[in-house]
């Protein structure tokens, strides 16, 4: 085995861009497929600005761009807090029989949180 600049060549994973956190809320995934129109109800497992992994009981095929709005809830928290992203699906793994899939969703533009006013 190789190595460049002391990281092996079979096993070197680039830095990442953006911290991520280890987050679990709910997330709805929009998008479509053949031309109908399609959601999917999931779990955040890690977020960062550019993009989120999610965990779902169904898979979504790689290169489909899908929308997505996750609440965000946290224990001091009145209301949620409710973020949106609209981005491409990267990669998709199984996560075993029974278990759904590992679906990660890198965004065109940073995660925003959605501004509610009360009227």
């Amino acid at each position: 085995m190789h190595c460049s600049q002391g990281h092996p060549t079979s096993a070197y994973t680039p830095a990442r861009k953006h911290r991520r956190f280890d987050l679990q809320f709910p997330v709805f995934l929009s998008f479509a497929t053949d031309g109908v129109a399609r959601s999917l109800d999931a779990i955040s497992k890690n977020v960062s600005v550019e993009g989120v992994l999610v965990q779902a009981g169904d898979l979504i095929p790689v290169r489909t761009q899908v929308s997505l709005t996750m609440n965000v809830v946290a224990p001091s928290s009145r209301r949620p807090v409710v973020l949106l992203g609209e981005g491409e699906v990267v990669r998709v793994k199984s996560m075993g029989p029974g278990s759904g899939f590992a679906i990660a969703v890198k965004c065109q533009q940073p995660i925003t949180e959605i501004e509610e006013q009360l009227h």
